[in-house]
């Protein structure tokens, strides 16, 4: 005897939410999408969902304090959006844009790093952790370069004593 049991087609089942669902930002910056900032700063499956959109939100808070006068200046210069701020263009996009997207993920990236060196507690992994403190300052300091270059203030800063 042979027995037949039908089974939902791909398009019957219904599909959970992703956990990386976009953030949706504040209306003047973009909102922000887990996968590609996952992409862009090369973090590892091994990072659940949850933990990076953690990390985003942190880093959409951090860039948030040094871009919060710039936003508010470009709204009262009656630009709705940060896409919406002159700039010029690289592939397509505004590169303020680019910048912002940018900062985040790379403020991501570094706490992340700086969170994950404490699982292994070996001398191996001691040796590890000191290997990437360094990376964390130049993800840092790439981050703060972008944010930077997005509210138009130099790099540097030099003071004659």
């Amino acid at each position: 005897m042979t027995s037949f049991v039908a089974l939902p087609g791909a398009a019957d089942v219904a599909q959970p939410a992703s956990p990386e669902r976009p953030i949706v930002n504040d209306g003047f910056f973009p909102d922000i999408d887990p996968a590609d900032v996952r992409e862009a700063a090369r973090i590892p499956t091994s990072i659940t969902a949850a933990r990076l959109r953690a990390a985003i939100l942190g880093a959409i808070m951090t860039v948030e304090i040094d871009v919060r006068a710039y936003a508010a200046a470009s709204i009262a210069a009656g630009h709705a959006t940060l896409a919406a701020v002159p700039a010029p263009h690289l592939d397509g996009q505004s590169v303020q844009l680019i910048r912002y997207r940018r900062a985040v993920a790379l403020y991501a990236k570094a706490e992340l790093v700086e969170r994950y060196r404490d699982f292994d507690t070996t001398s191996a992994g001691g040796n590890q952790a000191d290997e990437l403190t360094p990376s964390i300052g130049e993800l840092r300091r790439d981050a703060q370069h972008a944010v930077r270059d997005l509210v138009g203030r130099g790099r540097t800063t030099v003071d004659l004593i």
